[in-house]
Formats: C-alpha cells, sequence, structure tokens
C-alpha cells in the first residue's frame, strides 16, 4: 500500500520515521512519500522527501502572518504531490495549522485521512475537534489521558503507548560513556547541566538568556546548551559570549544522558527529560500580554507533558515575562541530587514512564494502521 506522510517539526520527523519503521514491519509493500526531516528520509528514502519541516516550520502569529505566500504555495505543492501519488491513505503528524487544511481538501477529494498524535485540542483551540470528527477517518494519540478527552467529544480514540519509551532504549545502547563525551565535546568533570532552550530561533531568543545567567549561579556545575544545526551558531553565540556556558550541537540525548539535570522549555523535551529520569525544572519566557492573558486562552493549567499527564505540578514550570534568577536557582537546587525535591522527582518520573505504555509503540501503531487499512 502507499502511505503519504506529513510532519512539520522535528518532533513529528522522529515520531513518524518510528511509525514508518512499524507500517514496514506489517506491509511488505509499503511505499512512502513524505513531508519532513532527515529521521523519515533515512527510512522512507531521500529521493521521497517532498518538503523538509526546515521550510515548513512558522512559530507564532507574526511568522505565519509574514509567510503566508509560502506556506499558502507550500500547501498547493503537497496537494500536488498528494495527487500523483494516489495514496492509499495519508497520514498527518500533528502540525495542525497545516494538517488540518490537508485533511479538509482530502475528505473532499475521497482520500482515506488518518490522524497519528492528535492536535492538542485539550489545551487550545478547541474548536479544530469539529474539524477531527469531520474530516480524519481514524484518530492515534500517543497521551493516555487523551482518551477519555476525545470519547467525551464523540471521537474513539486509539492508544498504544508513547514512541518516545523505544527511541531513548534504543539511544541508550549506544551512546558514549561519560569520560568519551566530555573528551570529544572539551568539558570538563564538572557535573553537567543541560540547556534545553528550543528548536526554533524565537525559542532560542526568549529563553537562552535566562539560562545563561542562571547558569553564573552554579560555578560547581558546567551548563551545556543543547543546539540544533538548523540554528546558525552565531545566534547562540551572541548569548553565550563572555559567560562558562558550554555549546554542542545535535547531541541532545547525549547530554542529557551524562546530566545531572536540565532546564528545557515546553514541548516534548519535557516528556523525553522525564522519561530518561533526569531531573528538570521548565523555563519559558512569555510577552507580558500572554502572561496576563494565560489563564483565559490556556485551558489546562500546566504546559510541560510530565505535568499534564500527571494532572499535577510534578516538575516546576516557570512560564513568565521576565525569569526571577533567584527563584529559578533555588528550584534548580532542590532538583539536583540531594536537593528536597529530587527524590520525590524521581518517583513521580517512574510513574509517567508507567503510563507511557511500555516498550512497542510504533510496532502497534503501524500494526493498527495496516490492518485497518486492509479491513
Amino acid at each position: 500500500m502507499k502511505y503519504f506522510i506529513i510532519a512539520g517539526e522535528p518532533s513529528g520527523d522522529l515520531h513518524a520515521s518510528k511509525l514508518m519503521q512499524g507500517i514496514a514491519e506489517n506491509d511488505n509493500n509499503a511505499l512512502f512519500k513524505f513531508c519532513g526531516g532527515d529521521a523519515m528520509a533515512h527510512v522512507g528514502g531521500a529521493e521521497n522527501l517532498i518538503m523538509h519541516y526546515r521550510d515548513m516550520s512558522f512559530f507564532g502569529f507574526v511568522q505565519v502572518l509574514c509567510n503566508l505566500k509560502t506556506i499558502f504555495s507550500q500547501i498547493k505543492q503537497c496537494k500536488k504531490s498528494i495527487e500523483e501519488f494516489a495514496p492509499d491513505v495519508i497520514i498527518l503528524i500533528d502540525y495542525p495549522s497545516f494538517n488540518m487544511r490537508i485533511a479538509k481538501w482530502a475528505r473532499k477529494k475521497g482520500i482515506k485521512v488518518y490522524y497519528y498524535i492528535a492536535p492538542k485540542v485539550w489545551a487550545w483551540k478547541e474548536w479544530r475537534v469539529k474539524g477531527l470528527k469531520r474530516y480524519i477517518d481514524r484518530l492515534y494519540t500517543i497521551f493516555p489521558f487523551e482518551t477519555e478527552y476525545f470519547r467525551s467529544k464523540g471521537i474513539e480514540p486509539h492508544f498504544f503507548g508513547n514512541p518516545l519509551v523505544d527511541d531513548i532504549a534504543q539511544r541508550a545502547e549506544t551512546l558514549p560513556s561519560r569520560e568519551e563525551f566530555l573528551v570529544k565535546n572539551s568539558l570538563d568533570s564538572r557535573p553537567i547541566v543541560a540547556l534545553l532552550a528550543g528548536s526554533r530561533v524565537s525559542e532560542i531568543k526568549a529563553n537562552l538568556p535566562g539560562m545563561v545567567a542562571l547558569a553564573g549561579e552554579f560555578p560547581q556545575y558546567q551548563f551545556v546548551v543543547t543546539a540544533v544545526d538548523w540554528i546558525d551558531f552565531s545566534l547562540y553565540k551572541r548569548y553565550l559570549q563572555g559567560s562558562d556556558v558550554k555549546y554542542i550541537c545535535n547531541q541532545t540525548q547525549q547530554t542529557l544522558f551524562h546530566a545531572a539535570a536540565a532546564v528545557v522549555t515546553s514541548g516534548t523535551a519535557t516528556l523525553e527529560t522525564a522519561l530518561m529520569g533526569i531531573p528538570e525544572m521548565v523555563v519559558y519566557r512569555v510577552p507580558k500580554l500572554y502572561e496576563v492573558l494565560r489563564p483565559y486562552v490556556l485551558k489546562i493549567p500546566f504546559i510541560s507533558l510530565v505535568n499534564i499527564n500527571l494532572g499535577r505540578e510534578a516538575v516546576r514550570e516557570l512560564v513568565c515575562a521576565k525569569l526571577d534568577i533567584q527563584v529559578a536557582a533555588e528550584e534548580l537546587r532542590a532538583i539536583l541530587k540531594g536537593g528536597k525535591k529530587h527524590d520525590k522527582m524521581m518517583a513521580d518520573f517512574a510513574h509517567l514512564k508507567s503510563l507511557m505504555g511500555g516498550s512497542g509503540a510504533s510496532k502497534r501503531f503501524g500494526e493498527d494502521i495496516v490492518k485497518s487499512l486492509k479491513r
């Protein structure tokens, strides 16, 4: 069968690549075309990559507004590629602003549409539920709490676990020793605190300055920013100059694996850090207006996937227009080994991991997709 898959962000690329492997294990004749990234290209072949997520990812109202012409052109190109490929199913991976437009168009064309990693309508833009009911043939979720939510909206979701569990386990087998990691990246022997400032330019600009300032409060630790290669080094350099913070590119999991703690923005990284058993705190700088309006625009009390899945604050979230460095420093001390919050956080993370459904999630999702299409 033929599968057209659309992922518009790094985490979507990772999840989609694992799903493609799961599909291929259950369909020996699987053919893929996709919008995504390098991980998907590694599985499905670089010649089948239609658009890279680096060219598709626009964050925030202003960025979207400034790039409307590009976005509409990409949607048009995507539709053309789908028609030429004539897939048995379109599989959408999160990225709802783009993907829901494709879903609506595909419904009119009579093309079957599956949504893998449901849009976070439980947090904001709940009006999208109507579109999911109208345009999506099958909805897959990777968080257990979503099952009850979507059922209450008249949609029967399908949950088979969270693919991050497998990804972390697989990578752990190939990660370098601490000594190898330190030597490779010219680090000293001090304990590491990982800084995950985001994967978009706007997030780096908003979050990295505060993280660097926080690092100055802990000379006994070495702080390492985990950079991504699609953001130019000059942007990181702007905020790291004059500090002791180290720069490491494309080694996020390696850095986390050897870290004593992490300071993380929101998103998948919060869940990944927790599933690796690394103490963390969330720092996310927002405009003052959002800080004021947050209770009215966000339907849930948390932004980190750790707290959302547990239904309580296991991880401290400092979401504010201006980071209070002393408050942040006090929180970091509390979660480091020997701190007053460390042991409780580790117990919470163990419980969180048990909720995620164990290993083999991508294979189970892939098997269900193939079976449902054959039926």
